[in-house]
C-alpha cells in the first residue's frame, strides 16, 4: 500500500538503492540527507542531482555544529582515511559516534512533521561488525522508540538489513539503476580512489554481479 515516507539519503549506492526502491513500491517519498561534516561531502552534490532528477523534496540539514561533540572518526576529524578490505581493526576508526540514532531522530521528526508514517535507511549486513549502530538489534530497538517517542508512531525500515552490499546491488541493478549518479569513496576527490574500505568494499559488488563499476578512479 502506498504511504508517505521519508528516505535518510547519503549520496550513496545502498541508499540510493533504497530511495528507489521506496518509489518503485509506489511509495510518495521525501529525501533527507546530512551535511556532518564528513570528507566525502561530495556525495550531497551527488544526492541533489538524483532527486531533481526524480523531481522528488530534497532536504539537507547542516548539523556541523555538532562535530565537536562527536571526535575521533576518520570520516570527521584530521585522520587518516583506512585503505583496504573493511576490517574492524581499521574501519573502526570511520565510525562516527552515535551517527545513525542521531541522523535517524532528526528523520523521525521530519517525518512526523510532513505527515508521513516511516523512515527508511541503508543499514545492511556487510556493515553490521564495523558499525553498532547499522547492526539488526539497534534498528529493532530504533523502530520500537520511534513508535512511542510522538503521537505519531514512525516505523524504521531498513529494507536492506538481512543482505549484503552485493545483495543489494543485485537488487538495483534489476531495478536498471545507473550507478554513476551514486558516490562512495570516502575522499572527496575528483574521482574515487579505489583504495578506501568504502571504495573496495564497493568494487568487489560490482565484481560479484559482473559488471562494471561506471564511476572513475584514480587508479
Amino acid at each position: 500500500m502506498s504511504q508517505k515516507v521519508v528516505v535518510i539519503y547519503s549520496g550513496g549506492m545502498d541508499s540510493f538503492t533504497v530511495l528507489n526502491k521506496a518509489l518503485q513500491q509506489g511509495h510518495e517519498v521525501s529525501a533527507l540527507s546530512f551535511n556532518y561534516g564528513q570528507r566525502h561531502v561530495r556525495e550531497l552534490d551527488v544526492a541533489a542531482k538524483v532527486c531533481k532528477d526524480l523531481g522528488i523534496p530534497h532536504k539537507v540539514v547542516d548539523i556541523t555544529a555538532i562535530n565537536g561533540l562527536l571526535a575521533g572518526s576518520s570520516l570527521t576529524d584530521d585522520i587518516d582515511i583506512p585503505e583496504g578490505h573493511y576490517e574492524e581493526s581499521s574501519m573502526k576508526s570511520t565510525v562516527v559516534p552515535n551517527r545513525n540514532m542521531i541522523l535517524l531522530s532528526l528523520a523521525i521528526g521530519y517525518a512526523v512533521s510532513e505527515g508521513a508514517s516511516a523512515v527508511y535507511y541503508g543499514a545492511h549486513s556487510g556493515d553490521h561488525a564495523i558499525y553498532p549502530d547499522c547492526r539488526p538489534e539497534f534498528v529493532r530497538q530504533m523502530n520500537v522508540v520511534s513508535q512511542l517517542a510522538n503521537y505519531e508512531p514512525i516505523e524504521v525500515v531498513a529494507p536492506y538489513l538481512d543482505v549484503d552490499k552485493n545483495a543489494i546491488l543485485a537488487d538495483g541493478l534489476r531495478m536498471a539503476l545507473n550507478y554513476a549518479d551514486t558516490w562512495t569513496c570516502y575522499n572527496g576527490r575528483d574521482k574515487a580512489c579505489g583504495k578506501c574500505g568504502a571504495c573496495v568494499e564497493r568494487l568487489e559488488a560490482f565484481a560479484a554481479n559482473g559488471v562494471k563499476d561506471p564511476l572513475p578512479y584514480e587508479a
